[in-house]
């Protein structure tokens, strides 16, 4: 096998690298707002892309689409290099696809409301306990009834159908109340209105897609977030439904010499807000167990007790830039951050985390026996890709000659549950057909007979797309609703499973 070029992230008494073997022991990136840690996350992902290691990242300032062109011309950038005594620097990019999941500013992100589950779906929602386990007893009614939920409109129809029909649901799936029900409605209607109706559809994410390797680099899956973060429920709750799906779907692999990939979570204090206990549990023995499956989480948030003490604890490459303290609050902040690294003598870490500049930070990362190395006061790297973002001409350019190019940009509509919950309607006996409102057509159009409607997108009809990936998918799934559905601890489908 061939070896791992390895460049530094920082310099302390020495260079300070981040051990491959280690690398899926996942990491921190802390730090106030301007000390330097989108520089630092730059860095981290250059190096891995260097390995051949895929990375997922969202962009949160829309200021990471210079990653894939090669850096220079930038006078700080070339100050640290000379004071590191690395000038000049030999500048390079990054092989970077890029993701949206309005599909403006990327390949469209998608996966289905049965793919999804209901309990990441009811945290979306923002349902209490009562709402989530009848949002759970409709789900396993379209799971027993072999209803595939696709889009929204689809959910809406399910709920509708169980106000319509609560007394033969209750009678095996248990009591559901038409308030809640209604509030269950409401909650996705504005979901719609927030655009969540762009990310519910087909064809879904494919995992091979964001796990490619270029020329012996791993590509960088960007996901632009800026809009995105206007709805942090939305946008946390997708990566947590990603992180999911990679570990229900990804095999064991053991010890290897580099992680299969790497998922970043800026923001990261959103995954864990208003999280309930129950699924934060959840979350915490999945970011346990997934290192076996060759994936590493680095997260990146402002202070490290903005995560769960006992994630945090799993959290073996660690870098904390400045914190202030100014009031007793963030004091405390500081002892936790402090706390958290295995200390060295040679330094007061409480006191460093206050003085440290932009660009400096507090590093401790797992040697090649996974033991924490004592924490360094030290200096970032330079990245080496440019700090100047993509025009949206050359952004546009490189989404249309990417591989996947036209796999995704095609909305699939075809046979789901609206259609299907409209089928059996009308396929009831006739001497009850009376007493039913006249039928309706089954004939599908850009505005479906239901609550809500897809005039707005650019759709394909299945037939006219035979033998592209996306009708493959869109098989795949088709033909799993008609078998036993097994659901993940977060409650994603196992598709194949």
């Amino acid at each position: 096998m061939a070896e791992i070029s390895l460049t530094p992230v920082a310099r302390g008494e020495t260079d300070i690298y981040i051990e491959p073997s280690m690398a899926n022991r996942h990491g921190l990136i802390a730090g106030a707002t301007g000390t330097g840690k989108t520089v630092t996350l730059r860095v981290l992902v250059e190096q891995f892309s260097s390995m051949g290691v895929p990375v997922f990242l969202p962009d949160i300032k829309g200021d990471l689409s210079g990653l894939c062109k090669p850096g220079g011309g930038n006078k700080k950038i070339e100050e640290r290099a000379t004071l590191l005594g690395i000038s000049p620097l030999n500048y390079e990019g990054c092989p970077v696809r890029f993701w949206d999941l309005y599909g403006k500013e990327g390949h469209p992100v998608r996966t289905t409301i049965s793919e999804m589950g209901p309990l990441l779906l009811a945290r979306i929602l923002d349902l209490n306990e009562t709402q989530t386990g009848i949002l759970s007893m409709l789900f396993r009614y379209a799971d027993d009834n072999r209803l595939l939920l696709i889009d929204i409109a689809d959910l809406i129809s399910l709920i509708t159908f169980a106000l319509e029909n609560t007394a033969e649901i209750k009678g095996k799936y248990g009591n559901m109340t038409p308030s809640s029900l209604g509030a269950i409605q409401r909650a996705v209607l504005t979901l719609e209105e927030q655009g969540a109706d762009l990310f519910f559809g087909e064809p879904s994410l494919v995992l091979q897609d964001i796990m490619e390797i270029q020329d012996g680099k791993g590509t960088i899956s960007l996901l632009s977030a800026g809009a995105l973060m206007k709805y942090p429920k939305i946008y946390s709750t997708f990566l947590l439904w990603l992180l999911s799906e990679l570990y229900e779907d990804l095999p064991e692999v053991g010890d290897l010499v580099k992680p299969k990939f790497l998922l970043f979570f800026d923001e990261a204090h959103l995954l864990f807000s208003d999280t309930p206990k129950a699924l934060e549990e959840k979350i915490i023995q999945i970011v346990r167990l997934i290192r076996s499956k060759g994936v590493g989480v680095y997260f990146i948030t402002q202070n490290p007790a903005d995560i769960p003490d006992d994630v945090l604890g799993q959290l073996g490459n660690r870098i904390q830039h400045a914190l202030r303290a100014t009031t007793p609050k963030e004091m405390k902040a500081v002892k936790t951050a402090a706390k958290s690294f295995r200390q060295n003598p040679k330094i007061d870490t409480e006191k460093v985390i206050t003085e440290l500049g932009i660009g400096e930070a507090l590093v401790s990362v797992l040697d090649k026996g996974g033991v924490p190395t004592p924490v360094e006061r030290s200096f970032v790297y330079p990245p080496r890709s440019s700090l100047v973002p993509l025009t949206e001409p050359e952004q546009e350019a490189i989404i249309n000659k990417s591989t996947i190019f036209g796999r995704y940009e095609e909305q699939i509509n075809r046979h789901s549950a609206a259609e299907e919950l409209l089928k059996r309607e009308q396929e009831k006996p006739a001497e009850n057909a009376a007493e039913k409102q006249p039928a309706r057509s089954t004939e599908r159009t850009t505005s479906r007979p239901r609550t809500t409607s897809r005039s707005s997108r650019k759709t394909k009809d299945v037939g006219d797309v035979i033998g592209t990936i996306a009708v493959r998918t869109a098989t795949n799934v088709g033909t799993q609703i008609g078998k036993e559905i097994i659901r993940g601890m977060l409650g994603s489908w196992l598709k194949g499973k």
